[in-house]
């Protein structure tokens, strides 16, 4: 017997149900920003997972923790996993939606008590008032307001919220691929760009740590008798900083140059680290194989480099599938007098991990938002209820559309 399928709640129940809980997201708002919750916070960070897992409980999801370990020697919060069972199983049809936020922020503890949340005007700020608390709320709304309309016609929704984005989730990136493997589509909870536009693509990233190996002499006495790592350092950061530009947006940086030890010896040996920023993996390997090329041909005698990867984020490129759920956002967009386009960014995030599984993924689906990493960081709570609501129609389309 096939499972009924539940009827899909209008906008403008949804509108209304999402305007209702202004001053709810408002006050929960303010209660996870006063939570320190930095990347190497673990107790912060705990204590938002413990408290979106009560309320993701309260809406019927089945919650878990999942420790990621530890990173560079420091201790890591916990992921959170939640489950919401709906009423179609995939056999029959029903879709898989991974909802990724993350609880993480940039900032040192403390932060939360010297920069308390805040309104002004219409701006919310405080430290991951935007990024991405906002972002994670407004998921948690939306996944209310579809339950208390009675929308279950899906076959599961999971809500992940990570504990160390802001370093690249180097504890929480293989979980977060196999819940992206395990989905039809995923929505990523970053709030939305200044003009409120969403995000559809996102460069990848790679670091890479090139030593140069050079001979030690007196500079002084022999100084010939050297082999001037510094010097080769410094012809191979000019070299590669003249890559940016020659790649389509692809961006080269020498971000650290180190050499030397003492003023009368020539330095012996050098390390640049270097990272490099692209729109695709195409380019990434391209830049690579430039960076392999120069670092083979320094101009100084007796000196030779070594390159090495020390990581690797995938890019998270636009494809057929998401560009149908940007037109499926922006068509409820309308309904709600919401018009936006699609960003392309530089900054990286949980979106390029679930990219790299193939699961097509929309990012900036949270309110409008910005000054991101600053104290400056604010979010715009007019945009609440339309964001909200947006996000909740989202849901649905993608529970009914044929793509994938």
């Amino acid at each position: 017997m096939t499972a009924a399928i539940s009827p899909q709640p209008s906008t403008r129940t949804l509108r209304a149900r999402a305007a209702a809980r202004r001053s709810e997201y408002l006050a929960d708002l303010a209660a996870l920003v006063a939570i320190d919750s930095g990347s190497y916070s673990p107790d912060g960070v705990n204590r938002v997972a413990a408290w979106l897992a009560d309320r993701l409980e309260r809406c019927g999801a089945t919650t878990r923790t999942v420790p990621v370990g530890r990173h560079r020697g420091r201790a890591l919060g916990n992921a959170l996993v939640a489950r919401k069972q709906g009423s179609r199983q995939a056999s029959a049809g029903g879709r898989r939606i991974l909802l990724a936020g993350h609880m993480d922020t940039v900032f040192d503890d403390g932060t939360a008590a010297a920069r308390p949340f805040s309104l002004t005007g219409s701006l919310a700020h405080g430290p991951g008032v935007s990024d991405d608390k906002g972002g994670l709320l407004a998921g948690l709304s939306a996944l209310e307001i579809l339950t208390e309309a009675g929308f279950d016609d899906y076959d599961e929704i999971v809500f992940l919220a990570t504990p160390d984005e802001e370093i690249g989730s180097p504890g929480s990136a293989a979980l977060t691929r196999v819940l992206a493997a395990e989905a039809h589509f995923a929505l990523a909870l970053e709030c939305a760009r200044e003009n409120g536009d969403v995000v559809i693509a996102r460069k990848g990233v790679a670091e890479y740590l090139i030593t140069i190996e050079g001979r030690a002499a007196h500079a002084g006495i022999e100084p010939e008798r050297g082999a001037h790592a510094a010097l080769a350092a410094a012809h191979l950061t000019i070299a590669l900083q003249a890559l940016n530009g020659r790649e389509d947006d692809a961006t080269v940086n020498v971000g650290v140059l180190q050499a030397g030890s003492r003023p009368n010896i020539v330095p012996a040996q050098a390390e640049l680290h270097v990272e490099v920023r692209a729109t695709s993996a195409v380019c990434l390997e391209r830049v690579e194989e430039a960076i392999r090329a120069a670092a083979a041909r320094l101009p100084v005698r007796g000196t030779t480099a070594t390159v090495r990867q020390l990581d690797l984020c995938p890019a998270m490129e636009a494809t057929d599938a998401s560009r149908h759920m940007l037109s499926l956002a922006r068509s409820a967009g309308r309904e709600l007098g919401v018009a936006f386009g699609a960003a392309s960014t530089g900054g990286v995030g949980d979106a390029n991990t679930i990219a790299s599984t193939g699961t097509p993924v929309l990012d900036g689906l949270g309110p409008v938002g910005g000054a991101d990493h600053t104290p400056g960081e604010w979010l715009d709570t007019t945009t609440l209820t339309d964001r909200i609501t947006l996000l909740a129609l989202l849901i649905t389309r993608l529970c009914h559309t044929t793509t994938p």
